[in-house]
């Protein structure tokens, strides 16, 4: 049994009182049916600006009656420091144990183009929860935090200790939190953990919109006989990592032992993926659903602020936090697709 079968195992029988930010979210709400599927209780945090309602119903739709009635709903902004205070609590269960903050305005280009924003809510909204949470005395406090943050960087695969200069404001604000939550451990002795999220995808995740990700925006295209556009060449390199992944580990990083906290880890699959193969990689698993598409890529210029090629090392949180990736990128592409077509 792996330590997260143990770490489920244990949930199920001992119940906690989660606290997830961004909850209608990509990310945000495949963590709310995991945990609710874990018999957990969850309040969730959103105010809508870039999750959806349609993400919560769907969370409903999939899980009990009963696990559903454990989850506590409050439309709000971690902007305003008085409601995060107020959602570290559960109507029916009581403190918050956990916090998983995943609430932010994410994308690159995102922040290029409205740096003022970006700012308000990844760096002046995360030092809001920090400051509630910490107040709060809750057990962990685990956030997402962004591979962005290497930045110029040039070594592979990437090493936690080893950061370069940051290429757009969103890198900027996502390294700010990190600064935050290491001076927040040495003042306070609050420790926390963040995640360096790489390429997360799944369902669930927003095809639609200028700041979608590749994964959903090239599924949707293939599925509508639409153009794809790769920026660049098309040997620009990822490492793609199902959101199953990112699940799992924030589960172990909330529950893990303090020796383990005041850290960041990589959440990524520890390997590379180019736009190219991802091109044929998403054409295949839309194939196995009986959709062909027999268009070639269209390539144009590079984007601003993108790195050329990005890879984790995990060594760091398979040691600490005992983390196995369970899904590599062609499984998890052939799970993301019939929910793809089912959206549309």
């Amino acid at each position: 049994m792996t330590k997260y079968e143990k770490i489920q195992s244990q949930l199920k029988s001992s119940p906690k009182v989660w606290l997830v930010t961004g909850v209608a979210g990509f990310i945000g709400s495949n963590l709310l049916e995991t945990l609710l599927k874990l018999d957990q209780y969850v309040v969730g945090l959103d105010n809508f600006s870039t999750g959806f309602q349609r993400n919560l119903d769907e969370v409903k739709a999939i899980v009990t009656e009963a696990q559903w009635q454990r989850f506590q709903f409050v439309q709000g902004d971690i902007c305003d420091l008085d409601t995060c205070k107020s959602v570290m609590k559960h109507a029916t269960a009581g403190d918050v144990n956990y916090v998983l903050h995943q609430a932010a305005l994410g994308s690159v280009p995102r922040s290029i183009d409205d740096p003022i924003n970006t700012n308000k809510s990844n760096i002046d909204g995360f030092l809001n929860m920090l400051v509630a949470a910490k107040d709060a005395g809750v057990d962990s406090f685990t956030y997402a935090a962004s591979s962005s943050t290497y930045g110029d960087h040039p070594a592979l695969p990437k090493v936690e200790e080893n950061i370069g200069n940051p290429l757009s404001p969103y890198a900027v604000t996502k390294y700010v939190n990190e600064l935050y939550a290491n001076v927040f451990a040495r003042v306070y002795g609050f420790k926390t953990i963040g995640l360096r999220y790489f390429n997360v995808f799944g369902p669930r995740q927003n095809p639609d919109g200028a700041y979608a990700a590749v994964i959903p925006k090239w599924t949707a295209a293939m599925i509508k006989g639409e153009p794809v556009f790769i920026n660049g060449d098309g040997e620009t390199s990822r490492d793609f990592s199902f959101v199953a992944n990112a699940v799992q580990l924030n589960i172990l990083a909330a529950t893990a032992d303090d020796g383990a906290k005041d850290e960041i880890y990589n959440m990524a699959l520890g390997d590379r993926t180019t736009l190219n193969e991802l091109f044929v990689g998403i054409k295949d698993a839309l194939k196995e659903n009986g959709v062909q598409y027999n268009d070639e890529p269209v390539y144009r210029d590079f984007r601003p602020g993108d790195v050329r090629h990005s890879q984790a090392d995990i060594a760091k949180a398979t040691r600490l936090l005992n983390y196995i990736p369970e899904i590599f990128i062609q499984d998890g592409l052939n799970i993301s697709i019939p929910w793809y077509l089912g959206s549309r």
